[in-house]
């Protein structure tokens, strides 16, 4: 009995030591106290042990003798197994900032670096603008015929975007930009993103393009001619990167630009000579200047010594001789302007280069830059904006559509998909704030950015789809009522655009994480390319006490042993618990994986994709605490938080388990099960009674409905067009009042008190006049509010001909 005491003090000794990673000398000094207790008191073979184990750790962890026979080992079987990152890559890993993305990495996330920065709102000027401007410009967008109709947005609304500075929110205000912070970008795309035209044309201006490129690296001469006309509008700029042979694999572009001499007003110039072939450019057909993307060469040496510069980013007036410009695209369900530029043999002088000639070569460090910043805002943004306009029409239309004498929200099928897109949005919501939030503290998160970029415009896709389920009808016949069918078939874009989702998910969310936000990696990668063995010795014996510690951690903390110290309160504390769990438990994969798999691990993208999964899922339940902590929450927000948290959690566990599934090394991946899950898994979806609350809350007039919808367009501007959320909003107001009324005379006829023939709503609220089973005020406020109820339950019919283009294709099907 006394040996197996000491043993199970041996190993929570251990176990504690390797939690804390306090090292060799903590870990030695319990072997040998419980070896000597054990060799008086109990067991000499275990003493043995433990003896033989101080021993080995000594050899192995003390760098007085690691350093003269293992680590020279190590590092040379190092060098010969260890990937090697190309120079593009290089850029890629060096772009950016690693924040709280690397706190989960280490599988000992300290909270305080997250609450640190404070997402303390918008300034008053920022707050105007997305409840005036943001405001009118969503109300003059009516859906249909900006994407029927005309295929454009109206004049006086292009007019408007000018005038109002839209085009130059990232423009400093001294080169008369709007100079608005990360956050108000946020905010201002989530208020105008009930129409995607609006919002892709409003937020690619301000993401990747010429003008994020000018304030970056242009030159004085070039901020000073162009920052303030894109501010103004009187330019409108596109950026041409991908093409036909260049998606998402931007460094392998076939776009040339070749350095040469041509005779210009009657003088030799050097300059560049540019063939290129774009596609999917937005704002092509009608931009005024094009940022072009080209691998550049100088096979005479013009400027010198280098005949390849690299990928090199130019400016060129829409007017430049050899450049053919102005055809459309069309994009599926948004006709967003978007065509292709093609050029021939087109001569442009050196300045163009932005930055001037000295950036040449510089083009993808200013793409990657921009995009660990833009891929933050524009389309995650957009993708929460449409999630909360898709809680105020779902919500609204699923309490006032009634079927079997009930309102179809209080049905439980029904109840789930308004479940998913309340939490869903929640998330969203909570994502893209904070992310900017500490782009706006000095961050330049790249894995955040491409987390934000698959999952939200992911979860775009699947709130809208739930939205339509459960609109039925109402959605699926497209004309001037249906304020989700355009928006719904548009989501599309929002997958593809901007690294594709499938490539982001399995290729750069963790393939570019497990590099730059590991805390040993990247170390021992510069450690392996400066022939440093000594730094290289510091990194690994790191990254193995590491490797322990995260051990130590995910067995404990999944046996509810030693819970990680977490600065929540009792409603949310729990799930912070449970991310503190799961990141010793990725943290402990990602190193089984890059060590087992070794190279061979970018070429296993369904392995990395888990990783990432598990990753992402992850960030996003920290923000969704982040945001608990920080906001004064509202009745219903407890559930909605708890339901948000309990979904990205079953996500992570889900990951994890396909990750032990298919990891190739079966005997690792067996240890690693018994650490991360000794209990089997424990995070299921979330149960019915709180599914039935939150399509409750959703889709009655509550505090928590009201919160999911401050971000997008809830009121009626200067502008025609009528919105449905802020007329769901007063359907719900009277909703109480309508249903007692609808009970009592569904009651009545039931009781056979009203005709037989009464079958309409309407014909029971006249007969239940007559009879004195209504009021004439209860009567007349039914017939109102019905009459608003049927205008929201119609849908549009049409001419027979009305859809072809050509009248003459026209088929007389009933002749006279």
């Amino acid at each position: 009995m006394m040996t197996f005491i000491l043993f199970l003090v041996a190993l929570a000794g251990l176990l504690f030591v390797m939690r804390r990673e306090s090292g060799a000398k903590a870990a030695i000094s319990v072997m040998l106290v419980v070896g000597v207790l054990s060799l008086f008191f109990a067991s000499g073979w275990l003493a043995l042990i433990l003896f033989v184990g101080a021993a080995a750790t000594a050899a192995a962890g003390l760098p007085g003798f690691r350093r003269g026979w293992l680590t020279p080992r190590i590092f040379a079987m190092f060098k010969k197994v260890a990937p090697k990152v190309s120079e593009t890559e290089q850029v890629a890993l060096d772009a950016g900032t690693v924040g709280w993305d690397g706190e989960l990495f280490t599988g000992r996330p300290d909270w305080h670096n997250l609450l640190i920065n404070r997402h303390t709102g918008l300034s008053e000027e920022e707050q105007a603008f997305v409840d005036n401007q943001c405001v009118q410009a969503i109300s003059m967008c009516d859906a249909w015929d900006i994407a029927v109709e005309r295929a454009d947005l109206p004049e006086e609304l292009w007019d408007f975007l000018k005038k109002e500075k839209f085009f130059g929110m990232i423009i400093p205000r001294e080169y008369g930009g709007l100079g608005f912070s990360a956050k108000a970008q946020t905010a201002v795309l989530q208020k105008i993103a009930a129409n995607e035209t609006l919002m892709v044309t409003v937020g690619v201006p301000n993401s990747l393009g010429p003008g994020e490129l000018l304030v970056k690296y242009g030159t004085e001469e070039q901020k000073d001619h162009y920052l303030p006309r894109l501010a103004d509008g009187r330019e409108i700029p596109c950026f041409g990167l991908t093409g036909p042979r260049a998606g998402s694999d931007a460094t392998s572009l076939p776009d040339v630009g070749t350095v040469c001499k041509q005779e210009v007003d009657g003088k030799e110039v050097v300059g560049i000579k540019l063939n290129f072939e774009k596609r999917w450019i937005t704002l092509a057909p009608i931009a005024t200047v094009v940022g072009l993307a080209f691998r550049m060469f100088d096979p005479d040496g013009l400027l010198g010594e280098t005949k390849d510069y690299g990928i090199t980013c130019a400016l060129i007036p829409r007017d430049t001789e050899g450049m053919e410009i102005g055809r459309r695209h069309c994009p599926i369900g948004s006709p967003f302007l978007n065509g292709p530029i093609v050029g021939k043999d087109v001569f442009i002088p050196l300045d163009y280069i932005i930055g001037g000639p000295d950036m040449a070569g510089q083009g993808w460090r200013m793409l990657v830059e921009c995009l660990s910043v833009g891929r933050c805002i524009t389309l995650p943004s957009g993708a929460a904006g449409a999630a909360a306009y898709s809680v105020g029409t779902a919500g609204g239309f699923t309490r006032i559509r009634r079927q079997f004498n009930t309102p179809v929200a209080d049905m439980e099928g029904v109840q789930e998909p308004l479940a998913r897109i309340a939490a869903k949005t929640y998330i969203s919501q909570a994502a893209v704030n904070h992310t900017a939030n500490m782009i706006d503290k000095g961050e330049s998160p790249a894995v955040p950015s491409a987390i934000l970029k698959y999952h939200l415009t992911e979860f775009q896709r699947g709130i809208l789809t739930d939205a339509m389920d459960v609109h039925g009808g109402k959605t699926v016949t497209l004309g001037p009522r249906n304020y989700l069918g355009i928006g719904y078939s548009g989501a599309a874009v929002s997958i593809t655009v901007e690294g594709a989702n499938i490539m982001t998910r399995s290729l750069m969310i963790f393939g570019q994480g497990a590099i730059r936000c590991h805390p040993y990696v990247l170390k021992e990668l510069a450690a392996k390319d400066n022939d440093d063995i000594h730094a290289f010795d510091e990194a690994f014996f790191g990254h193995a006490g590491l490797i322990f510690g995260n051990m130590a951690r995910a067995f404990t903390q999944a046996l509810s042993l030693g819970r990680a110290d977490v600065p929540f309160d009792s409603a949310s504390r729990k799930y912070a618990e449970a991310v503190a769990r799961f990141s010793a438990a990725f943290g402990l994969c990602s190193d089984a994986a890059m060590t087992t798999l070794g190279s061979e691990l970018k070429m296993r993208e369904l392995i990395s994709a888990r990783l990432g999964d598990m990753l992402s899922n992850l960030y996003l339940a920290s923000m969704v605490l982040k945001n608990w902590h920080e906001t004064q929450p509202v009745e219903g927000e407890k559930e909605v938080m708890q339901y948000s948290l309990g979904l990205l959690l079953h996500r992570t566990e889900e990951a994890l388990d396909a990750f032990l599934q298919n990891l190739p090394n079966r005997g690792v991946a067996l240890i690693l099960r018994a650490v991360t899950l000794p209990l089997g898994r424990r995070w299921g979806n979330p149960q019915d009674g709180l599914t039935r609350r939150l399509a409750r809350f959703v889709s009655t007039d509550t505090p928590i409905r009201h919160k999911l919808l401050a971000s997008t367009w809830t009121t009626e501007g200067a502008g025609a067009v009528e919105n449905p959320v802020a007329r769901y909003n007063e359907l719900l107001k009277d909703y109480d009042k309508a249903e007692q009324l609808y009970r009592k005379a569904t009651k009545a006829y039931a009781k056979g008190e009203l005709p037989m023939t009464a079958l309409h709503p309407e014909e029971r609220f006249e007969a239940a006049l007559e009879a004195g089973i209504f009021t004439e005020d209860e009567a007349e406020f039914m017939r109102k509010y019905e009459a608003v109820v049927l205008e929201m339950l119609s849908v549009d019919d049409f001419p027979f001909d009305a859809f072809a283009r050509n009248q003459d294709t026209v088929i007389d099907h009933n002749p006279a």
